[in-house]
């Protein structure tokens, strides 16, 4: 099963229903079901701005699943076009964002699954 780690809060926010885009700075052509990781990072300054939401977030864990729909080339008119759609979700991030990883049909697990994380999409055969 196809892996991908995100860093907190982000991962909690996509696996809450409020932010339907994960952004990185390469595309891939992989679509289908992706599990959801969260990293054990957890940028405090970000998170703070959460706060309203009520998360609660986790640290080096399998905490959903989600159908990998579309990968789009963010231009500025996209980019854009999301930060209108929500401020505080895609307006506040300064990471890199060549590429929106479109994620549909997200389904949070009620007890994650504890491993660890790497980098890039990666497999996960249920080893810890």
């Amino acid at each position: 099963m196809k892996v991908l780690t995100i860093k907190e809060p982000w991962a909690s926010l996509i696996i809450n229903g409020y932010k339907k885009y994960e952004f990185r700075s390469w595309k891939t052509n992989y679509r289908g079901k992706i599990l959801i990781h969260a990293g054990k990072t957890l940028e405090k300054k970000y998170a703070i701005k959460f706060d309203k939401y009520g998360l609660n977030y986790a640290e080096g864990e399998i905490i959903g699943e989600a159908i990998l729909t579309d990968c789009i080339l963010v231009t500025e008119k996209f980019n854009s076009e999301l930060i209108k759609s929500d401020p505080l979700v895609y307006g506040m991030s300064n990471h890199v964002r060549n590429y929106a990883w479109k994620l549909d049909n997200v389904i949070k697990y009620d007890k994650g699954i504890p491993c660890k994380g790497k980098l890039g999409l990666w497999n996960y055969n249920g080893d810890s």
